[in-house]
């Protein structure tokens, strides 16, 4: 069953996020099991969302090749991440690649 990944991360920063995206390179070497990968910061730090075709797709992700990146990037704290099953999804046909 694919799910909706909600994460929360109040002391990661711009550049912790751009390093570990490089090192990662999810872009170019999507993650098994990635569907959908937004991301954004305010005044309250990073916020993702993301579409997985189930839980343990991005736990395993997240193991192997997430973690050791954000080790390396030195991120402080422990995000704040919850699963919820996903209802419908919709990407709009004209929308493609990274911003």
């Amino acid at each position: 069953m694919a799910v909706v990944m909600s994460m929360h991360w109040a002391r990661a920063a711009p550049e912790q996020y751009d390093t570990v995206r490089d090192a990662v390179d999810w872009e170019e070497i999507p993650a098994p099991g990635g569907q959908v990968h937004v991301a954004w910061f305010d005044d309250q730090g990073l916020h993702v969302t993301d579409v997985w075709e189930s839980q343990q797709a991005f736990e395993t992700f997240f193991t192997e090749r997430l973690a050791p990146a954000i080790q390396k990037a030195d991120i402080p704290g422990t995000p704040e991440t919850t699963f919820s099953p996903l209802h419908r999804r919709f990407i709009a046909p004209d929308v493609r690649g990274a911003a």
